[in-house]
């Protein structure tokens, strides 16, 4: 089950018709996101396999898992506000149920993302994912 934030995200993404409208929408998720401190934007929190330059930094507390993260292209600051809504709060444990590839073909993520693109967003999940089995 998706946490709240992520639902209200799909509640839009619902109620856009257009693609485009929705490719807007992604990208103002990702400006709303607040920047990553570049201190932080090291090789260790580098998310390899993105064409963009990405990072992320995983935080445990209280059982649930957080991260922070950034990109430098705008769109992918988009899918890391999306993925930050998927698994923000979601207890250590259950982060490795989520099916991602499932929640974000809700959006229509699927069909309309580049082969690249796609990549990268497995790779941003296999990195969250990882960080949740280590803790």
């Amino acid at each position: 089950m998706a946490t709240a934030a992520f639902e209200e995200i799909a509640e839009t993404f619902e109620f856009l018709d257009d693609w485009e409208d929705r490719y807007r929408h992604l990208i103002e998720l990702g400006r709303a996101m607040p920047p990553m401190d570049p201190a932080l934007q090291v090789p260790a929190t580098k998310v390899e396999g993105c064409a963009s330059q990405v990072w992320i930094l995983p935080r445990i507390e209280a059982g649930r898992f957080d991260f922070q993260g950034d990109s430098d292209a705008l769109i992918v600051r988009g899918l890391i506000a999306v993925l930050h809504a998927l698994y923000a709060g979601v207890p250590v444990a259950e982060v490795t149920r989520i099916d991602a590839a499932a929640e974000l073909a809700r959006l229509g993520l699927d069909e309309h993302l580049s082969a690249q693109r796609s990549n990268g967003v497995r790779a941003m999940v296999a990195r969250i994912r990882e960080s949740a089995a280590a803790a």
